[in-house]
């Protein structure tokens, strides 16, 4: 592999890109460039329009100057499957080489149309030898090989696939339990990592766009006034106008539904380990600059939330050095997708 590699995330509404050096104990982001995407030519993270998006990427390179063509993709539809899944101990080879046998109840699809893969977490001792317990990762394969398809189509090379949820934990040196939550356009990533280390994931099919669309359709507006109206406003009440209350009373009522699955999702991986309390949440993504979100996140879910800044065990570039971490943690999928291979 090539001493840069670029970690790609193919948002619903734009590309991001982080080319990274692994030089050194602290990785160096050397450039990076986002592009905004066509509507419908990304649907919850998977590529709808490969030739549109195959030029946007084309595009993104020239803009951003990368000089790498390696690429990390990051993948984190609906479509993916993570669950916990204990296998007997064998080699990495064999453990993923048996996968079919032990997940075809617990897929939505045939097993010869998923990728499977297994990220081993820790050993424990059974009647029939020791186990290894880890997180079973399962993708519909054509949605990944669109996405793949589009990168390769604008000339580039794919030298790996991850799981955005695994990538959003390499940016941060926070011990431990944390939970990471990303906000997107379509799609909301959560990973709760011990120490570093995931132990649990949900991708949930929710995200900031949902909350601009409502606005849209029910105060009958068009979707980029919606979107100002949204980033604008905000939860709060503050020094609200009165008539911009009903506004406010949508945004609050469409993204108490996502709050709710944040703290039912928490809560239930708190309940299965009462002896592991959360430290903190880790909050990333272009739907986490929402104004009042992080504060009413805190608030029902009773744990510290702080936004997460990429740049903690990255070294940015000087043109983000005094950036504000909102204005940059929306590359921190990139970064993190970078920072894998890197390592």
């Amino acid at each position: 592999m090539a001493s840069t590699v670029v970690g790609v995330d193919i948002g619903t509404e734009s590309i991001r890109a982080v080319e990274l050096s692994g030089a050194g104990k602290r990785p160096v982001v050397l450039r990076h460039a986002e592009l905004s995407l066509p509507d419908g030519a990304v649907r919850s993270g998977e590529v709808a329009e490969i030739n549109t998006v195959s030029e946007r990427l084309r595009q993104l390179w020239t803009i951003g100057k990368f000089r790498s063509k390696n690429v990390v993709l990051g993948v984190g539809s609906p479509k993916v499957l993570v669950r916990d899944l204990s296998l007997p101990k064998l080699s990495p080879a064999e453990m993923k080489a048996s996968l079919p046998s032990y997940v075809q109840d617990m897929l939505p699809v045939p097993v010869a149309d998923a990728l499977l893969d297994f990220y081993p977490i820790s050993e424990s001792p059974s009647d029939n030898g020791p186990m290894i317990n880890g997180l079973l990762v399962a993708a519909v394969k054509e949605s990944v090989l669109a996405n793949v398809t589009a990168v390769q189509k604008a000339g580039l090379s794919v030298v790996g696939v991850d799981l955005i949820p695994f990538a959003i934990t390499r940016t941060s040196t926070q011990p431990g339990l944390v939970a990471y939550i990303d906000i997107g356009a379509r799609t909301t990533n959560v990973v709760v990592a011990s120490n570093g280390v995931p132990q649990f994931v949900r991708i949930i099919a929710t995200g900031g766009y949902d909350l601009t669309q409502a606005l849209s359709v029910r105060l009958e507006i068009p979707i980029a006034q919606a979107e100002q109206m949204k980033l604008g406003l905000g939860l709060g009440t503050a020094g609200v106008p009165p008539e911009q209350l009903p506004a406010v009373q949508i945004m609050r009522e469409v993204t108490s539904d996502l709050l709710s699955s944040l703290r039912n999702t928490l809560a239930y991986y708190a309940n299965t380990h009462p002896n592991d309390p959360y430290f903190g949440i880790a909050l990333s993504g272009r739907g986490a600059n929402l104004v009042g979100f992080a504060e009413a996140l805190q608030e029902i879910t009773r744990i510290p939330v702080l936004i997460a800044d990429p740049f903690s065990r990255i070294a940015p570039p000087k043109e983000l050095m005094n950036v504000q971490p909102r204005d940059r943690h929306t590359f921190n999928v990139a970064i993190g997708l970078a920072a894998g291979s890197a390592a």
